[in-house]
């Protein structure tokens, strides 16, 4: 039978409302959900293709797996003996060497039931606040900025301000690609009323930046140059709001003192750009009836980070812009459910519901509210992210549970995150993927139910609380998070010594009248998780004591806060002009412009900077399983702008070493216009599952902002080298796509570049380069493939020319391929097998393409852009040649008119396509 699910995506911190198709246990359709006020109807190229992540259980976790020695390999498991054995292991290391020999790193990825039942196991459990998240990765400075400045964490703007602001500056977010459902609302907004100036602050030309009124391209880094140098125009010609300032904000004459000496002119020059652009900049913010800025990584992945969100926000509140229609400064969240995190309290840094863990009144509320020992709370803040790992490493950390998160791929400089999980004494993971990297190195795997499977709530990035809901039931053996952390912990729970169990045992109240103390974990379900942690919100900034499961079923999906007694959450926060401060007043902040942690050099003379790319989603556990999703980008590359490759001899297509201080990883070149000299770029996404090596993060930097803890992923100096690897392999094979990756992944370590991609849902194709040839190597990878021998297997050898072909066929069809050495015919064979067309004529004269034989190898298969309707970058720019403008493209190619994904790109091709 059909059935049809309301629930949310689990991509980025948009939020959007989904229709989930089922039939038969199987996920088989997807929908906008046009009553969702976060998206009505609307879904990105990633969330329309969710369904294709689902498809067939291979590389799914789907039973638990123990390990009993680091020498032997990890054994099927039952649920009961694994959460034992873990709940054991954990007891173990906590009785011998205390609560902070352990830590939990999880994920913005998880609900927020599953966030807090782990948050209460580590501090309420354990006693520990060793308990981080992967939203230190991405969010930390903007919540630490938040605070700071604002006196509470959570953007005091909604979506609607999207279409209400009448200035629009952007900042380190290339939205179409990071958040693009709503980047469809801004360009709406836009088309209705041109006069809405777009600002961008990118090194890149993205696309975004190529449809902006102003693009400031800055050097990476001098974010906060920037914005003194248009603070200090801004104060020079009276443009600020001194009424606003003050009656609502205090610290704005130290502020004053500090930017009279960042002038436009000193800014621009530090920054690389005309002061002209600078002063436009200024004052388009400053006069406009609503400015609204909006930001994402390239200001939070820094380790100036919390400064640059703070000399942001100093605009907002100089101009008074904030707390009005169309105005504020709005960090749009990274992850599905990091701010469900915080507001439990799910990092290392604070307590559930925005409280302070070096607050004793904040401390003494929740040991009250979880009943455990007055006193009992540790008052020492936990180890975030980067020094967490460390403190594995160091061999502080004893014991580590990672759930549905990537470490070994996602943190910064990553061979330290390797090697502290060789040193670790145990190691859990808790995923829903085995195929990540992080996964091989766990004493025991639980498996973890995932999107489509699971229920509870997430918080989008305007604080709108959704419900999340399992459309079909997960498969195998895996579980919901919750559900897993829950039953370990109450295992934990009787193997603890009384004191470490039960607190302090003259507190009253805590006891049962058989005088043992109830359990802190009695939730049967994600519902009673939710209602207590609804509880412990009551009276704070986030209060949502008027929200329950019912409320959201009835009324849809709400905003905090949503107390008791309210008849709908508040859309905008400080619309009084009230802050969440002590007095009431926001904070002014004097932010001083510092370089970058590592700025390039003679031996290191690039800046290397990180982004996303539009149809990928984090280290691709989920959305790698998705071949369409692989068309507009089908590999890792390098781009490096064309002089600086021209300069150095190379060109598009070359593979090219990329070494920083600390790793180093091999990648093939592709050349644009769209960076600054001296810079370079790779996507965040490719990991040790794709690639030979880890990933760009190999080479990024440890440092993290001193006081968000928030690593610098953004900027690293790096050096490029052409890699001298003469020996050459591609080999792609039709069939399981996930169980081929599975096959071939373990092999790609052993060659010095090695790569994966999937050209469709069907094909896998294999690239591989090194010094010399390695024929045993080459036939386990034939044998990984599953490629034809014998009858069904054509093979050509030319020893003196160091050339191999081998191709398998299936009846009259190219059903796979290895080549060495001469590889030019591979873009050929992969069309051949791609279409699925009979091969015509000979077979032998197969071998011969590229050659001289009768048919040479074509061009590489043309780039998609619009992944709905498979069109193609010709395709537009033969249409845009002929005069065809965005209106036209729409309804004869229908590219642009599902998810609207590729808009931004199309319209920049069409402003490079001359007509003829």
């Amino acid at each position: 039978m059909k059935t049809v699910t309301r629930s949310t995506c689990c991509y980025c911190g948009v939020g959007c409302g989904v229709l989930i198709e089922a039939e038969d246990g199987r996920v088989t359709g997807i929908e906008g959900d046009p009553d969702h006020p976060s998206n009505f109807g609307r879904l990105c190229t990633k969330g329309r293709s969710l369904p294709l992540t689902m498809a067939g259980h291979a590389g799914r976790a789907l039973h638990p797996e123990v390990r009993l020695t680091r020498e032997s390999a990890r054994e099927p498991a039952e649920w009961p003996d694994a959460l034992d054995y873990v709940a054991a292991r954990f007891a173990d290391v906590i009785e011998r060497d205390g609560p902070d020999a352990v830590a939990f790193y999880i994920s913005g990825q998880l609900l927020t039931e599953d966030y807090y039942v782990f948050n209460k196991l580590a501090k309420g459990l354990v006693r520990t606040n060793n308990i981080d998240t992967n939203s230190r990765l991405c969010m930390s400075s903007a919540v630490t900025a938040y605070k700071k400045s604002l006196g509470a964490d959570g953007p005091p703007t909604c979506y609607e301000d999207i279409e209400l602001a009448h200035t629009v500056l952007f900042a380190g977010s290339n939205m179409p690609y990071a958040h693009p459902v709503l980047f469809r609302r801004l360009e709406e907004a836009k088309a209705k009323d041109p006069s809405i100036k777009w600002i961008v602050v990118d090194p890149r030309r993205t696309d975004l930046a190529a449809l902006a009124d102003l693009h400031l391209a800055i050097a990476p880094g001098t974010d906060v140059a920037l914005f003194n140098g248009m603070l200090h125009h801004m104060i020079w010609e009276g443009s600020i709001d001194p009424a606003y300032i003050a009656a609502h904000t205090n610290g704005f004459d130290d502020l004053k003192a500090l930017v009279r000496g960042d002038t436009p002119s000193m800014a621009a020059e530090i920054c690389g750009i005309a002061e002209t652009d600078l002063l436009q900049a200024a004052e388009w913010f400053a006069a406009s009836p609503a400015a609204l800025s909006l930001y994402c990584m390239g200001l939070n992945q820094s380790s100036h980070g919390t400064d640059k969100n703070l000399a942001l926000i100093n605009l907002h509140l100089a101009t008074g812009q904030i707390g009005k229609p169309g105005a504020g400064p709005f960090s749009l969240t990274g992850q599905p459910n990091a701010m469900g995190g915080r507001e439990v309290g799910g990092m290392a840094t604070m307590l559930a519901a925005h409280r302070d863990i070096g607050n004793a009144e904040d401390r003494a509320q929740v040991e009250a509210l979880w009943g455990v020992g007055a006193g009992e709370l540790s008052a020492r803040p936990g180890l975030p992210a980067v020094d967490m790992f460390d403190a594995v490493a160091e061999g502080k950390i004893k014991a580590i549970w990672i759930a549905c998160t990537n470490p070994v791929h996602s943190m910064p400089d990553i061979e330290r995150v390797r090697r502290a999980l060789r040193t670790a004494e145990f190691v859990v993971v808790q995923e829903a993927f085995e195929q990540t990297d992080t996964v091989p190195y766990a004493d025991v795997l639980l498996p973890a139910s995932s999107w489509g499977e699971k229920s509870g709530t997430v918080t989008n990035s305007e604080r709108r609380i959704s419900r999340v809901r399992a459309a079909v039931e997960p498969p195998g053996e895996a579980r919901p998070d919750w559900w897993i952390a829950n039953e370990v912990a109450r295992r934990l729970e009787a193997r603890l010594s009384p004191r470490q169990r039960h607190g302090n045992e003259q507190s009253d109240g805590n006891h049962d009248g058989s005088g043992n103390a109830p359990s802190l974990f009695p939730f049967a379900s994600e519902q009673d998780v939710f209602d207590e942690h609804r509880t412990l919100t009551v009276g704070r900034d986030l209060d949502i004591g008027g929200l329950s499961y019912e409320r959201i079923e009835n009324d849809g999906p709400q905003q905090w806060p949503f107390p008791s007694g309210a008849a709908k959450g508040s859309a905008r926060r400080y619309t009084d002009g009230l802050f969440a401060t002590v007095d009431g007043r926001a904070r002014f902040h004097a932010t001083r412009y510092l370089p970058v942690a590592e700025p390039a050099d003679a031996r290191y003379p690039f800046r290397l900077l990180t982004g996303r790319l539009r149809d990928q989603w984090h280290g691709m556990s989920r959305t790698g399983r998705a071949g369409v999703l692989f068309n507009h980008a089908p590999e890792a590359a390098l781009s490096i702008r064309r002089e600086d490759a021209a300069r150095r001899g190379l060109k598009d297509g070359d593979l090219v070493t990329v070494a920083s201080r600390r790793g180093r990883l091999v990648l093939p070149l592709e050349t644009t216009e769209d960076l600054p000299p001296g810079t370079v770029f790779a996507p965040m996404h490719w990991s040790g599952q794709f690639l030979d090596s880890g990933g760009i993060n190999e080479a990024t930097i440890g440092a993290v902002d001193p006081d968000s803890k928030q690593p610098e992923l953004k900027h690293a100096a790096v050096r490029i080298e052409a890699a001298k690897l003469p020996w050459r392999l591609v080999a792609a094979k039709r069939g399981d796509v996930l169980a081929l990756r599975a096959a071939v992944q373990p092999l790609l370590a052993e060659r010095r570049y090695a790569s994966i991609r999937v050209e469709a849902d069907d094909l896998l194709v294999v690239t591989a380069a090194d010094i010399d040839a390695d024929v045993p190597w080459t036939e386990r990878l034939h044998d990984a493939l599953g490629l034809a021998r014998g009858d069904d297997l054509l093979e050509y050898r030319d020893a003196r020319r160091g050339r191999a072909q081998r191709v398998a066929w299936d009846a009259e069809r190219v059903d796979g391929f290895l080549l060495t050495g001469e590889t030019s015919p591979a873009a050929a064979l992969i069309d051949q097998i791609r279409t699925g067309a009979p091969w015509e004529g000979p077979r032998h004269a197969i071998v011969l393409l590229g050659g001289d034989g009768p048919q040479r190898a074509r061009a590489p298969r043309d780039r998609v852009v619009c992944n709905c309707k498979q069109v193609t970058q010709s395709q537009i720019e033969q249409a845009a040649a002929k005069g065809a403008a965005l209106d036209e493209l729409k309804s004869t190619l229908g590219c642009g008119t599902v998810c609207g994904s590729c808009v931004p790109e199309i319209k920049r091709l069409l402003t490079a396509t001359t007509p003829a």
